[in-house]
């Protein structure tokens, strides 16, 4: 005699299905992209004239990457180690040299009038440069510019940029500031006519 078929309990499958569907989702991990963080400055007030300012040649360090991942700073071809010290001497001109940057005096806000330098770092790369090689150099001038900052910060507060209060902070930032300008990356494979 034959058994008569009988019904499955589907149910309690739904209820498996949806119980590994959230284990799976608990426990698996997403990759986020991460990119380079940088804080943009803030929008111009819309009410501000902007004048034009000329840069002097002497307060410009460009700090160019090549198709073969060579790196040159300043005009002369060096390996990535010497980067971070060469763009520090840029940026303090301890010797006040006439063909590093150029200082000018600004009243900083609560911390009274301090010789500023004019430097600015302009990173230029060509598209056929390595994501590798332009990380390692922003890396480098990025390091610069703390340890200038870091330096600042001992000297006026007797502790490291980062220990610094909110005030502090500013304060460095305006001493030391950031001037580090990207370009467009370079097509060299196009000739001109």
């Amino acid at each position: 005699m034959a058994r008569p078929a009988g019904d499955i309990n589907a149910g309690s499958m739904a209820d498996i299905a949806f119980l590994l569907l959230t284990f799976f989702m608990m426990v698996t991990t997403m990759d986020t992209e991460t990119g380079i963080q940088r804080r943009l400055p803030p929008m111009p007030d819309e009410n501000q004239i902007e004048q034009a300012e000329q840069i002097n040649k002497r307060n410009i360090m460009v700090v160019l990457i090549n198709n073969n991942d060579r790196l040159f700073a300043g005009g002369q071809e060096m390996p990535i180690v010497m980067l971070k010290e060469k763009v520090k001497e840029f940026l303090t001109n301890p010797a006040n040299l006439p063909n590093l940057p150029e200082k000018r005096e600004k009243e900083i806000e609560g911390f009274g009038p301090y010789m500023v330098s004019r430097a600015l770092v302009s990173l230029q790369n060509t598209r056929g440069t390595s994501y590798k090689a332009y990380i390692e150099v922003q890396n480098e001038l990025v390091k610069a510019f703390n340890e200038v900052r870091d330096e600042f910060a001992m000297q006026n507060f007797g502790k490291k940029y980062d220990l610094l209060d909110e005030d502090q902070q500013r304060i460095a930032r305006d001493a030391v500031p950031m001037n580090l300008s990207e370009r467009e990356p370079r097509d060299v494979t196009k000739r001109r006519r």
